[in-house]
């Protein structure tokens, strides 16, 4: 419903409600608002802002805490927002008449399109306020009525219990006696409390007993105001040796926090108070129970990658809905006692601990000891900002040092230069360059102006070579409306240059360009003519490093000292929110699908995916064995950089469970053994599709490699991958070295893009990846890895990485078409394993060898 319909059924002359066309300051988060309204019949008004209007039910019972108790919620016309801030009477006569009272108000978040869930009729969200907190869902009713109904109930988390609306009105406006008697009245009996009171963990500890044992502890205080943060030094590359600890470096907003007395307060890096600016972090640190305590980490959205950072921004200043997370990375202080001067390692142990398996809105960021290069490498493959590389020996203090150093996923490529804009200060000839790429709708496209990396040589030179040339009017098309190009002076694309970034925005425009170098060697014909379609930053530093064993540093296995799973905690937990499926539900699963899944993974290195608070938050790449792993044994390699390190390798299903029971979603290994990690078993071509591709056509291309395959002698096999695309995998006798094999890859992918450019892709690039399928031959080297058969995916509805015969592909609708809730049904009813003797087959790339 519109305001339209709001404005219809008022009459403003005669009363006070807010009349459409106000709006509440902009720049604020989406708030809720719930009214106690006695009108003809007593009712709680419920109200949801989305955009500019309040989306309205009226809950004749109110919300209910018990989960089990599902509250009728009439849907009425929308409201201005403006209406949040109105209480008192309606006279009577007019619509509503009767008198309103505010109950609770706050703000709202939901992981999706809020418009979109309703449109499909189930909108799951949480509230923040001082009476109603937590997760919530409104369901629409299949019953017929005038008006549509739905089904307003309590989400199963920390704060579900048996209280009610009505028992939290204490501190709640009276109505006159008239409109009360009119109404009807709640239980006076039950207008006991005035919120509901923070739910801290069960499990009481003595964090102080066990802080005070760390070296440079001592009793102090509670610290009630701002701390100053450690900060990072900008390095080329990450520090090497053990005494360095890397993590990833989260794309988000630094924030601080002080516990006192049980109260959390927060600030940002510039020490402004952000503590009712983000309630659910502010209610999620006081949950842990501490009475003091002092906490350092970065506020994100989503999964905390560069991509999640407009998202951030975004759902702070109210224009998108995301879900926040705490990513806590240190411990200062604790219920009395400062540990800032005990080593780091000792801190994030401790932290650790006390975070648990972490919760919605809180999660431990984890760290990699040693292996820099690797860790660095990991983190620009996931789509990182970088890493923090911190040594794990040293105490915590204020600013800028060298214990803290940063290494930021530089991007590089090669634009037009289509114009410039003025100088500024002392600065002559030009300000920036207005850089543009090839775009097959506009031609050319504007991608950002870079201003930095000039010497002033360089500067005159290109003041020279520009000469008077330019005009007001933009020859490119330019997405977005930039106020410092209006007095810019724009040519046709001249030269080229080339450019180093931080990312690429929404727009599409360079994050922190800074020139690299003038390609005079290339005209701006070549960027057009080398690709088919619109450019973009070519990622750098992606390739993975990869250790070296030999057979003189043959790896050494621990054994396991148990065989018995262990018992499962938190089995209710949700980890797919999406779809409601629990910690349980996963175990459940890979217990019904062990047999299949653990030869698929057995004896080799193995890489997981982790999501302690769920898919909705922060979940990260495992690949070291860690403390607390009993079943799980490690092997130990030695890696390029000449460090050892200890892989995660499962032998049997207690392992694999041990490994759920920390929260492992997907199962990633190696294409060798553990006993033989130079040696590769399999190769594997990822069909990875760009978004205007068609499933049919990754179909077509599975068939494609299929064909090519056979025609050099080598048998495949395929899989979906539980996301867009389909892995063609070839067994191998343990013959083939790496190097061999990656080779062999490349050049296979290399030959389809070459043969038909139009269709394939060798290259990483996502920005050449629009209607074409990138055949990724990177998960083919030692230390790569790609999905196991029957893994799950960290991904709404759970799908699964599942194997099919190739006469099963015709039919295949999505690659993420199976998931977990029929996986288990399937493979009951299946009369044979499609991958059935696929691990007998000796075929080799001897062939291939020979021809090189």
């Amino acid at each position: 419903m519109s305001l339209a319909e709001y404005r219809r059924k008022r009459q403003f002359s005669g009363t006070r409600e807010p009349e459409p066309g106000k709006r509440l300051p902009q720049g604020k988060r989406a708030i809720f608002i719930v009214q106690l309204h006695h009108a003809s019949r007593r009712h709680y008004d419920f109200r949801l802002q989305i955009g500019d209007a309040l989306k309205s039910w009226a809950v004749p019972k109110g919300p209910s805490y018990d989960p089990t108790v599902k509250r009728m919620a009439v849907e009425v016309e929308d409201h201005p927002v403006d209406y949040a801030g109105f209480e008192g009477e309606i006279p009577k006569g007019h619509y509503g008449g009767g008198h309103v009272a505010q109950f609770d108000h706050g703000v709202w978040s939901t992981e999706h399109d809020p418009e979109a869930q309703l449109a499909k009729g189930h909108l799951h969200f949480e509230l923040f306020g001082d009476k109603l907190k937590g997760g919530w869902h409104l369901v629409r009713s299949g019953k017929a009525a005038r008006q549509p109904q739905w089904l307003l109930f309590k989400d199963r988390d920390e704060y579900a219990g048996t209280l009610e609306a009505d028992d939290l009105l204490a501190d709640v406006t009276p109505p006159p006696e008239e409109d009360a008697k009119r109404a009807g009245r709640g239980k006076a009996v039950r207008k006991s409390r005035t919120g509901v009171p923070v739910l801290a963990g069960t499990k009481k500890r003595d964090w102080a007993k066990r802080a005070a044992k760390l070296p440079g502890a001592r009793k102090a205080a509670a610290p009630t105001e701002f701390f100053a943060p450690q900060l990072a030094r900008l390095g080329d590359a990450p520090p090497q040796g053990e005494q360095w600890l890397h993590e990833i470096k989260w794309d988000g907003y630094r924030i601080v926090a002080t516990v006192a007395k049980g109260k959390a307060r927060l600030w940002s890096r510039n020490a402004l108070d952000w503590t009712a600016k983000v309630p659910e972090i502010t209610a999620a640190i006081e949950a842990l129970g501490l009475q003091s305590a002092a906490l350092d980490g970065e506020l994100i959205a989503g999964t905390g990658k560069r991509a999640d950072f407009n998202l951030l921004q975004a759902t702070l200043s109210g224009e998108k809905m995301g879900s926040l997370s705490y990513a806590l990375f240190d411990l200062l202080h604790i219920d009395g006692i400062d540990i800032a001067d005990a080593p780091l390692v000792e801190r994030k142990a401790l932290l650790q601990d006390v975070l648990g398996d972490g919760t919605r809105h809180l999660s431990y960021s984890s760290h990699a000891v040693g292996d820099g290069e690797e860790a660095f490498a990991l983190a620009s493959q996931q789509d990182f900002e970088g890493i923090i590389s911190k040594r794990a020996d040293r105490p915590y203090h204020p600013g800028r040092g060298d214990d803290w150093r940063k290494t930021k996923a530089l991007h590089g490529d090669e634009y037009a230069v289509v114009g410039y804009t003025a100088p500024k200060g002392s600065r002559s000839g030009f300000g920036s360059l207005l850089l543009a790429t090839p775009d097959r709708e506009h031609g050319w496209r504007y991608v950002g102006r870079v201003g930095s990396g000039f010497s002033d040589e360089l500067l005159k030179q290109l003041t020279r070579r520009i000469g008077r040339a330019g005009r007001k009017e933009p020859t490119v098309f330019v997405p977005e409306n930039d106020t410092d190009l209006r007095s810019a002076q724009w040519f046709d694309p001249r030269f080229v240059v080339e450019v180093n970034f931080r990312g690429v925005g929404g727009q599409g425009l360079l994050r922190q360009p800074s020139l690299k170098a003038v390609r005079d060697d290339k005209s701006v014909d070549d960027l057009r003519d080398s690709d088919s379609g619109s450019r973009g930053a070519t990622k750098a530093n992606a390739a993975t490093t990869r250790g070296k064993a030999t057979k003189k540093t043959a790896p050494r296995l621990n054994k396991p000292i148990a065989r018995t799973p262990p018992k499962l905690s938190s089995p209710t937990k949700v980890l797919y929110p999406d779809d409601g499926y629990t910690k349980l539900d996963v175990a459940n699963y890979y217990t019904a699908v062990m047999d299949h899944l653990l030869p698929e993974i057995a004896g080799r290195p193995l890489s997981i995916i982790r999501c302690p608070s769920g898919t909705a938050n922060a979940c990260f790449f495992q690949k070291h064995h860690t403390p607390g792993m009993e079943l799980v044994r490690f092997v130990r390699l030695k890696e390029e950089t000449g460090n050892n390190a200890n892989y995660l390798v499962v032998d049997d299903a207690a392992a694999l469970m041990e490994l759920v029971q920390f929260n492992a979603l997907e199962f990633h290994p190696w294409g060798a053994h553990a006993d033989d990690p130079d040696r590769a078993d399999r190769v594997v071509f990822d069909l990875d599709p760009g978004p205007d591709v068609p499933f049919a056509e990754v179909k077509r291309a599975a068939l494609d490699v299929r064909r090519r395959l056979d025609e050099i002698g080598l048998e495949s096999f395929l899989r979906t991958t539980g996301g867009k695309g389909l892995h063609v995998v070839v067994p191998l006798a343990p013959v083939d070295e790496w190097t061999l094999v990656k080779r062999f890859a490349q050049s296979f992918a290399e030959v389809m893009a070459q043969s038909e450019p139009d269709r394939f892709l060798s290259v990483a690039s996502k920005r050449l990846r629009n209607k074409r399928i990138y055949v990724d031959y990177l998960r083919n080297g030692r230390g790569a890895t790609a999905v196991a058969s029957y893994s799950l995916r960290a991904r709404p509805g759970a799908p699964v990485a599942m194997p099919l015969a190739w006469n099963e592909l015709g039919a295949l609708k999505r690659g993420d078409a199976f998931t977990l809730a029929d996986v288990p049904e399937r493979l009951k009813r299946r009369r044979k394993d499609p991958w059935a003797g696929m691990t007998k087959l000796r075929q080799n790339l001897a062939s291939f060898a020979g021809a090189e």
